[in-house]
């Protein structure tokens, strides 16, 4: 009743007074937050000593945004969403039957465009063009895509917070990477070591935590994240430490044809074409695209199974899962272990995408990345995680092509050194707009006759 008279009280009430007031905060605020990473630099001139630029009006122009947004929002947005949620009628569930030939086959169109991405790009800039489009918008988000749909089992399903997932991602690359490296075996055998040998660290990391839940759990899982790449950098008999290691052995198609100029198998001298480097690039992107989606084929499927639903079941109540019988310490050992071996499939696919690797690419921002994204798509939903890893990854990407910013703030500045600002940003921005994430709704593994998509409205906060 409290909210239904806030919201009536705002639609009726004049919003401009208490938006002017709203905008007035914010940019006090603005101003305080930004006067030292906007208005003031520090930088050396000649004689190598310390001075200050300041750049006051383009602070100015950045405080004078963050106002009118707030006034925007604070006046207009917020009475038309009032309105919206007023004139909404009370839908529960929407049945397959009733929603629009696109909304029922989504997904078969959403990897028909996948699939299409590759040959839209070539046709459209070229074969050489396509190499930035297909590597870092294409290659470079499926990458997150996969990562974040095997952390959305430990984290979406069984409702394990893992704040070192990136561990898993580091076994499986360096997995690869040493055993390609001195043994000389082939990508496709070493595919799957390199996932047995994550999912077992998964099962070593699962036991020391089958009794803790919440904080602790994640503090021992940051830990053990950390410890990980503590051991790569300084077990540098095995790992090269620091310095990293290099050589990796790219991958071939099943020894069929490879993709070194050099090599008599290469692709270009078996199907008589010219030599191009994007072809090992495009084979790369159907590759990541064949894997993310077996994740997301393999996830589906679990969830339909009895240890799906008691993932499920663990992630709403740990003592009522007890009490109906369901062995928790199994439940969260294979959530654990069938989480940990996608991350170490990605980490085998990274390594032989790379070349190199070293520890520097595993730390804990790259965990934190992945569990936001999980958390802004939608914890249990694939297609929202995968809506989120667009956004998120290839917004970063879009930064680095954003250069008429210099236009506004200098030619010193660089766009892609803001991009984890930019980031909080948007992480604030959809977690006000959509709490549960982008996806609010999903249909339930368990259904009598008919599958229903379960409205936002009856979803657990965070679970949608």
């Amino acid at each position: 009743m409290t909210a239904i008279s806030d919201n009536t009280a705002r639609s009726t009430s004049s919003p401009y007074g208490e938006a002017i007031r709203q905008a007035l905060y914010a940019a006090l605020l603005s101003a305080g937050l930004f006067f030292f990473f906007i208005g003031l630099e520090s930088t050396q001139d000649i004689s190598n000593r310390l001075i200050l630029r300041s750049h006051w009006g383009v602070l100015a122009t950045v405080v004078a945004l963050v106002a009118i947004g707030r006034f925007a929002f604070i006046a207009f947005v917020l009475p038309a969403v009032d309105r919206r949620r007023a004139n909404r009628g009370p839908i529960a569930v929407v049945a397959e039957k009733d929603q629009s030939f696109l909304r029922r086959h989504r997904f078969k169109i959403m990897i028909a465009l996948l699939v299409l991405y590759p040959v839209i790009i070539v046709s459209t800039v070229g074969m050489q063009g396509s190499l930035k489009w297909v590597n870092n918008f294409g290659v470079q988000v499926l990458i997150y895509v996969m990562l974040a749909w095997g952390l959305n089992i430990v984290v979406g399903l069984a409702g394990l917070l893992d704040l070192g997932y990136v561990a898993f991602y580091a076994v499986g690359a360096y997995a690869y990477a040493l055993l390609g490296t001195h043994f000389g075996l082939s990508f496709w055998i070493l595919l799957p070591a390199a996932g047995i040998m994550a999912a077992f660290w998964g099962v070593l990391l699962g036991f020391p935590v089958l009794r803790l839940r919440g904080d602790y759990l994640a503090i021992v899982t940051l830990a053990f994240g950390e410890i990980i790449r503590l051991v790569l950098i300084n077990w540098r008999d095995v790992t090269k430490g620091s310095a990293g290691i290099s050589g990796i052995p790219k991958i071939t198609f099943f020894g069929w044809f490879d993709f070194n100029v050099s090599s008599p198998n290469y692709i270009g001298k078996v199907f008589d074409i010219p030599t191009s480097g994007a072809y090992y690039t495009i084979f790369l992107y159907y590759l990541i695209l064949a894997l993310a989606l077996l994740t997301a084929f393999v996830t589906i499927r679990l969830r339909r199974l009895p240890v799906g639903r008691a993932w499920e079941a663990l992630r709403e109540d740990e003592i009522a899962c007890r009490s109906l019988g369901i062995n928790t310490t199994n439940t969260k050992l294979t959530a654990f272990a069938i989480g940990a071996m996608f991350g170490g499939f990605a980490g085998a696919f990274f390594a032989a995408r790379q070349g190199f690797i070293n520890p520097e690419s595993f730390v804990f921002l790259q965990s934190a990345i992945i569990l936001a994204i999980v958390v802004l798509g939608g914890m249990g939903s694939l297609s929202g995680i995968a809506i989120a890893a667009l956004v998120m990854i290839g917004g970063m990407e879009i930064l680095r092509e954003m250069q008429f910013l210099k236009l506004v703030f200098g030619q010193n500045f660089t766009p892609e050194l803001y991009r984890m600002l930019l980031f909080g940003i948007a992480m604030v921005v959809v977690m006000v707009w959509k709490p549960r994430g982008f996806v609010g709704s999903r249909e339930p593994t368990a259904y009598l006759k008919e599958a229903r998509a379960v409205s936002s409205t009856f979803t657990k906060e965070g679970h949608g």
